[in-house]
């Protein structure tokens, strides 16, 4: 199943490698580091809300959907040519 955790991991790695590689300064390096892990923990939280209110969205669509596969188009077109008819009668 598509994770986007997966995702996340791997372009903060990648930034962790390269920082790894090419700052020198281990104040600097350590500092850094801290950053992209936050900017991980920010970015998976971000995703999950989003996902969950994809998931609420797309299943309350589905609810009401369903709501209106059950009403009933041929007793309601009746209900309203009786009152269309007894409209006319008056």
């Amino acid at each position: 199943m598509f994770t986007a955790d997966a995702i996340i991991d791997t372009v903060q790695t990648g930034k962790k490698t390269w920082v790894n590689t090419f700052v020198t300064n281990e104040t600097v390096k350590e500092s850094m580091i801290k950053f992209i892990d936050s900017q991980a923990e920010y970015t998976k939280k971000a995703a999950k809300v989003g996902m969950d209110t994809f998931t609420t969205l797309t299943s309350e669509a589905v609810k009401v959907g369903q709501e209106a596969m059950k009403f009933d188009y041929s007793k309601f077109g009746e209900g309203i040519m009786k009152a269309y008819t007894a409209q006319g009668k008056k």
